[in-house]
């Protein structure tokens, strides 16, 4: 069996969601790794999906895991499956507690350098994790397209100096807008993408909610709004940021276009949207994947920066 061309790196998680009128969602597959690699999945990959999960995961989740991703870079710990509560206000903004005591490892772990990570060669790989993780796993992938999502309370904490540092390591930067917001003190869109290509960053893909997103490259002067995919009905805001990030990581190896790959990630965090959780891959993704992105690619604006 090949070794896989995408490796999305990150949590996996238990959610228990709690919606602004009261409605929960219990024991949902959820996380930022596992969304990411969902995200490459819509896209037609079979991603590795690498991070640590407790010793009671529920073997209904183990399976769904199994079913879409490569589960070799799964490291079994003897802690407690991390779980948390997902509380969602009126305004979109989500507050996120932990139900278990041992929460760290599993948003760290495993290292670049473990040997529960059997991948080599070129790959492509979205990471969510801090400046000095995204180093190390530079340095394992040194010819990998390398995709940094900050981790939310790393860009909340405005801790500036850290993320410069960990800018040079990353090909692509995803922050969303409220936390670009709160790390530059700034409000407008535009402005902020400036300031982050100032800053060192290659390429830029700040990820807005339903206004969409807004994607640049250095040197270029110009930016591309790329808009939100439309869906009957928002059931669940949760990872569709994520699975953004694994959709634009496969986009910009296969294309090499940058509102192409844009496009990809709207398209992928759509499908995020229609559902609780990670859900299912759905069996016409095939179909609805090439309308999906084709309404997405119609509507490209370019922007000049």
């Amino acid at each position: 069996m090949s070794a896989p061309e995408f490796i999305a790196v990150g949590s996996i998680i238990i959610d228990d969601i709690v919606y602004p009128d009261g409605r929960t969602s219990m024991g949902v597959l959820g996380g930022g790794g596992t969304h990411a690699a969902y995200g490459m999945a819509l896209a037609g990959e079979r991603p590795a999906l690498v991070g640590l999960v407790g010793e009671d995961l529920p073997a209904e989740i183990r399976a769904r895991l199994e079913k879409d991703f490569d589960t070799s870079g799964l490291a079994w710990t003897r802690h407690p499956q991390v779980r948390g509560w997902q509380i969602f206000e009126w305004n979109g903004l989500r507050n996120e507690i932990f139900r278990v005591e041992v929460v760290e490892p599993f948003m760290y772990g495993p290292e670049a350098d473990s040997p529960q990570v059997p991948f080599s060669g070129a790959v492509s790989m979205t990471l969510l994790r801090g400046a000095a993780q995204v180093a190390a796993w530079r340095r394992r992938f040194p010819q990998a397209i390398l995709l940094w999502e900050p981790v939310r309370i790393f860009m909340l904490d405005a801790d500036r100096g850290a993320f410069l540092r960990g800018i040079p390591h990353a090909d692509i930067i995803s922050p969303n807008l409220h936390e670009a917001q709160t790390m530059y003190g700034l409000e407008d869109q535009a402005e902020i993408m400036r300031r982050m290509l100032a800053d060192g960053c290659k390429m830029v893909a700040l990820r807005m909610g339903e206004l969409g997103s807004l994607v640049a490259r250095q040197g270029e002067g110009k930016a591309y709004a790329i808009p939100a995919v439309e869906v009957g009905e928002v059931v669940d805001q949760t990872g569709a940021g994520n699975t953004y990030c694994g959709g634009f990581v496969v986009g910009w190896r296969r294309e090499r276009d940058l509102a192409t790959a844009g496009c990809y990630g709207a398209a992928a965090a759509s499908f995020t949207l229609e559902h609780v959780g990670c859900a299912e891959i759905p069996a016409e993704r095939d179909v609805e994947w090439r309308r999906r992105l084709a309404e997405a690619l119609s509507a490209v604006r370019e922007i000049t920066l």
